[in-house]
C-alpha cells in the first residue's frame, strides 16, 4: 500500500492517506467537511494533487416549520476557513480606503517625500556629505623651538597649542593692519592669535616673508586668547622674546594666503604652524552722520 495526497474540495487544505483508504470518508482538519477520499494515482510519483469528493448525506425533506419545531440546528452555509478569508480580504480594502492618502502619491504634486532631492530631468540628487567636526592634531613640545629653522612650513591648517589647549584655525582674516587666527567663525575671538602690523595693508605683505628671531628688540605684536577657568578671555601680548617666520603669498579675489610659524616664550610654551587663507575684504565705510 502508497500513501498519497489529496485536496479538500471545499478549502484546498492537504490530506495524507493510503491506497487502502480510497472511497472512505474522511473529515478535513480545517473546515471539518466530510470528505470522500479519491482513488489513487496510477503514477504513485506524480506532482498533480488530486481532490477529493464532498460527502452528502440522503436526507429526508422537512419543512421549515418542522425544523425550527424539532430544535434542529441550521446547516452552515460557509465554512469557517472561508468567513474567515472574507473577513480579512473586507478589512484589507476598508485599510486602503483609509490610508490611501498616506500610501500613494499623486506624481504631480507636492515636493519629494524621499530622502533624495528630485531634480529637472528626473535625476535624483544625494544630500550633501555632512562636514566632519575640526579636531585639532595633539599639540607638541618638539614643535616649540624659540628658534628659526629652514625646514618648509606644512601645507595643513595652521593648528598648535595656545595656553595648554590644542588649537586648530577655523577662520583666518585680515582688517585693520592685524592678522586673525581664530577657533569659531563668527563672534568674540576666545580663543586664537592677534599679529599686529601697525597698520599695514594687505597689498603691502602680499609675497613677502617676514622673520622675526627671539632676541629682536621691537616687533609686531602678538596676541592670545583663551579663557580662563572663570570663562574669563585672557589677552597677554608680546613685542618681542618669540620667533616667527611668516610667508605671505599673493593677494588675489580678497584672499591673502600664508604660512606661519609662530612660538611665544610664556610657560605653556603656546604655537602655530601651518597654512591660512586670510579673508582680506576691507570694511563697508560707515555712512556719514547726519
Amino acid at each position: 500500500m502508497s500513501e498519497f495526497k489529496y485536496a479538500c474540495p471545499v478549502c484546498g487544505q492537504h490530506m495524507m492517506c493510503d491506497s487502502s483508504q480510497s472511497g472512505s470518508v474522511m473529515e478535513c482538519p480545517t473546515c471539518f467537511q466530510k470528505i470522500v477520499a479519491p482513488q489513487a494515482p496510477a503514477d504513485p510519483d506524480s506532482k498533480f494533487i488530486l481532490a477529493g469528493t464532498k460527502f452528502t448525506e440522503k436526507r429526508i425533506p422537512t419543512t421549515p416549520v418542522n425544523a425550527a419545531a424539532s430544535g434542529a440546528a441550521p446547516e452552515k452555509m460557509f465554512p469557517i476557513a472561508i468567513v474567515i478569508v472574507l473577513g480579512l480580504v473586507v478589512a484589507a480594502v476598508a485599510g486602503v480606503v483609509v490610508f490611501r492618502g498616506k500610501i500613494f502619491k499623486s506624481s504631480g504634486s507636492g515636493a519629494p517625500t524621499n530622502a533624495v532631492a528630485a531634480v529637472p530631468g528626473g535625476t535624483p540628487k544625494p544630500p550633501p556629505p555632512e562636514k566632519p567636526p575640526v579636531v585639532a592634531p595633539p599639540a607638541s613640545d618638539a614643535n616649540w623651538m624659540l628658534t628659526l629653522g629652514t625646514n618648509a612650513i606644512s601645507d595643513a591648517p595652521v593648528a598648535g597649542r595656545i595656553h595648554g589647549k590644542d588649537f586648530i584655525v577655523e577662520r583666518a582674516s585680515f582688517q585693520n593692519g592685524s592678522l586673525l587666527l581664530r577657533a569659531g567663525t563668527k563672534g568674540t575671538v576666545e580663543f586664537g592669535v592677534f599679529v599686529n602690523f601697525g597698520g599695514a595693508q594687505p597689498e603691502s605683505l602680499a609675497g613677502q616673508t617676514i622673520n622675526v628671531m627671539a632676541d629682536a628688540d621691537k616687533a609686531a605684536r602678538v596676541q592670545l586668547r583663551w579663557k580662563n577657568e572663570a570663562g574669563q578671555v585672557q589677552k597677554p601680548e608680546f613685542t618681542n622674546g618669540y620667533a616667527m617666520r611668516l610667508e605671505f603669498g599673493a593677494l588675489a579675489n580678497n584672499r591673502l594666503p600664508g604660512k606661519i610659524y609662530l612660538c611665544t616664550p610664556d610657560a605653556e610654551k603656546s604655537y602655530l604652524v601651518g597654512s591660512f587663507n586670510a579673508d582680506a575684504r576691507k570694511p563697508k565705510p560707515k555712512p556719514p552722520k547726519k
